[in-house]
């Protein structure tokens, strides 16, 4: 029993082990995995030879590359984007959220990538690791004109917040 005091005393420090931070799972699994809905022209739509492609996908693929993992785009319905995400089933849902003080309550957010509505990827709390690598990759993103030029393409004007 003496060792009782010690061992509660080294709880706090194993914690971060129990929990480990979203980055290191997208690490070590070499991939990020982004829930889609895939019906929603431009942002997420198959094409007619069934390639999934969008403002969204487009995204997603390039955040991915500037996380240097591959880019896992999954296809889910409506009512499971957020569950997923929540759930860890997904990473993040790239799939036109507006960042509310609802979702807030629920969800950490990347900065806003398009100006209006002011949109956000939405990943689980408590990553603010994973929540600086998203955000930098973001901003290089938007710094090189990457993410103008997307907007450009999908949505015929430059939507982002700069």
């Amino acid at each position: 029993m003496r060792f009782l005091p010690g061992l509660m005393l080294l709880l706090p420090l194993a914690s971060p082990i129990v929990h480990a931070e979203l980055i290191d799972d997208v690490n070590d699994r070499g991939e990020l995995r982004i829930a889609v809905e895939g019906n929603l022209p431009p942002f997420s739509f198959k094409q007619q030879d069934g390639h999934l492609t969008g403002f969204d996908v487009e995204l997603g693929e390039l955040l991915a590359q500037e996380l240097e993992v591959h880019p896992s785009i999954l296809v889910t319905d409506s009512n499971d984007v957020l569950p997923g995400v929540e759930s860890g089933k997904f990473d993040v849902a790239i799939n036109h959220i507006a960042l509310t003080p609802e979702l807030q309550d629920r969800f950490d957010f990347s900065e806003p990538y398009l100006a209006s509505p002011t949109l956000a990827i939405p990943f689980q709390k408590g990553n603010p690791a994973f929540q600086g690598s998203l955000d930098k990759a973001l901003q290089r993103i938007k710094a090189d004109g990457r993410l103008a030029a997307l907007s450009e393409k999908w949505l015929e004007m430059d939507a982002t917040d700069q």
